[in-house]
């Protein structure tokens, strides 16, 4: 059943795929350069800035060029100011609070669409210079879905480390008017002359703009710590030469290093690039699913531990002023107002945890707020706020905080929609809370095992705690593991501390929270090859030379 209610896209968007590079960055590191990273924020209400991504950290680089490309929507009638912030990071988790400021560009995204091509100094916060400091952002109107899948292995690699192998990557290029411009990196592995790298996806228009007569280049690196890669060596062919020679078994290119084939008589390569697979495939896009039929559920999870305080005292988070009003309402509108347009049935579970439920008088951290388990849900979002108003004077607060059984409740149902033949069924858990988690490690468990499902949280902070905890589970800043050191699959955690936005439209936390689950969504779908239920176009091989129009 297609999703009832779901917002139309006005005609006039466009998606619009930005490149950003620096030259000249501050070197903010004593014994090592700085290791840059750059957060896009937006600003289309003229008071708040929400963040939309953040590209790679790349070590030891003064002038970055990010792999990582910022896909957003382009609306001609609006003015969508742009920041572009760069760090350098110094702490494991990517954490924004202990890393340096670099510099920062404003401008606004039409600026960006008309030049096509914008370079610019950085300045620092005070509008100083940035030292030398400057930023390009390159823009490419987002016309063509359809990705290239690669599986690509390396032999006989140059040796370039002294007590070691190589530690080898790869870099893609396309070309451009203005030059070659960088569009996908690899992994790096790591001690080996003969790599095999995980399989990966680029963008055909990223890639060769939709044309596969255009040359590509591939640069093949030793990676060294320090920042100054070791130059195995490069090729140039086009996507239809990759995919004729992967038709049989493998296309394979000579890795050539021009100065040591100018040097060194009877030089033949620094060894050889094996293509193993070159498949196009249409990447289905978020509304794609949605009017395809994809269902999001929904879930709200409400905290109910004693450190929201005595909800009869105003000095409490549960307190619900005489205007009906508290952080926890808040951000149930906000947040719920919006999602609820995605699912058909309007009916939402909604679960309280951290509290002494009658009639044992035992402490719960997954009961259904309106005291039903065998039919917790609640009729639209209205249904959500009277169940909540209802519940706070039949419980009584007090604790632990644990999110763990919260998100296994949710992953519960994940785990049996994973068995889905299409991408019927998606699962968002929205949990609001006050502060400090007590069950860390089986939380960080609990979300490993969950970024393997369809499956999104969303945590909203109320109040004014340290929610440092909160940011950790955020994969923004890095990769998050178990206590046993499982990484997650992907990034399916985004937390937003509620008082960030207290002054602000109530749509503009609903657009800061749920700004990552659109990609969240697809990322995982078109990761299990699962195709919108009502689509009639399978995953599969389609023809490069087509044009995008053709593809249905």
């Amino acid at each position: 059943m297609a999703a009832v209610g779901a917002p139309t896209v006005p005609a006039c968007v466009t998606k619009v795929a930005l490149n950003v590079s620096c030259e000249h960055l501050l070197d903010m590191d004593t014994f090592s350069k700085s290791d840059p990273l750059c957060v896009l924020l937006m600003n289309t209400s003229g008071s708040q800035w929400c963040e939309i991504g953040r590209t790679e950290v790349i070590k030891n680089c003064l002038d970055p060029k990010f792999s990582k490309t910022f896909v957003i929507d382009y609306y001609f009638e609006m003015v969508q100011k742009l920041k572009f912030e760069v760090y350098d990071i110094d702490s494991e988790n990517h954490s924004l609070k202990d890393a340096d400021f670099l510099g920062e560009l404003e401008c606004t995204l039409g600026q960006v669409v008309s030049s096509k091509k914008l370079t610019r100094p950085l300045v620092m916060k005070d509008k100083r210079p940035a030292g030398r400091g400057t930023i390009t952002i390159c823009a490419e109107e987002r016309t063509d879905n359809r990705v290239v899948e690669f599986e690509a292995a390396g032999r006989k690699l140059d040796k370039k480390d002294f007590f070691g192998k190589s530690d080898p990557f790869l870099e893609f290029y396309k070309q451009t008017a203005t030059g070659w411009q960088l569009c996908h990196r690899t992994e790096v592995m790591k001690n080996t002359l003969n790599p095999v790298w995980k399989p990966f996806r680029i963008p055909l228009q990223s890639l060769c703009g939709g044309d596969v007569e255009k040359s590509i280049k591939v640069d093949c690196y030793d990676y060294n710590s320090s920042g100054s890669h070791d130059f195995i060596g490069s090729f140039q062919t086009t996507l239809s030469q990759i995919q004729q020679g992967s038709q049989t078994y493998a296309a394979e290119f000579e890795c050539i290093n021009s100065k040591k084939k100018q040097k060194k008589r009877g030089y033949k390569n620094s060894g050889v690039i094996i293509v193993k697979k070159c498949k196009i495939v249409k990447e289905y896009t978020f509304l794609d699913y949605i009017m395809g039929g994809c269902q999001i559920n929904f879930t709200i999870a409400i905290d109910f531990t004693g450190s929201n305080g005595d909800p009869n005292t105003p000095q409490s988070l549960h307190y619900i002023n005489p205007q009906g009003y508290n952080e926890y309402l808040a951000a149930i509108w906000s947040v719920g107002n919006v999602i609820q347009d995605y699912d058909s049935d309007k009916l939402f579970p909604a679960l309280g945890f951290g509290a002494l439920i009658p009639p044992t008088w035992k402490v719960s951290h997954e009961f259904p707020i309106n005291f039903n388990p065998s039919d917790p849900f609640c009729a639209g979002i209205e249904g959500v706020v009277q169940a909540y108003q209802q519940c706070l004077p039949q419980v009584k607060l007090y604790g632990p905080t644990n999110f763990s059984p919260i998100i296994n409740h949710v992953a519960h149902f994940g785990r049996q929609a994973v068995q889905q033949e299409t991408a019927s069924q998606y699962f968002v858990l929205l949990i609001i809370t006050d502060g400090v988690i007590t069950d860390m490690d089986e939380t960080r468990r609990a979300i490993v095992n969950a970024s393997r499902l369809p499956m999104s949280i969303i945590i909203v902070g109320v109040g004014g705690a340290d929610f440092s905890a909160m940011e950790f589970l955020d994969g923004d800043e890095g990769i998050l593991r178990s206590a046993e050191g499982e990484a997650a699959m992907r990034d399916i955690v985004q937390f937003v501390p509620f008082r960030q936005f207290q002054n602000c439209p109530q749509e503009m936390l609903a657009q800061s929270v749920l700004a990552e689950v659109p990609g969240q969504v697809v990322g995982f779908f078109n990761t299990m090859k699962l195709r919108p239920p009502h689509s009639g176009t399978p995953v599969s091989d389609l023809s490069a030379s087509a044009p995008p129009s053709d593809v249905s």
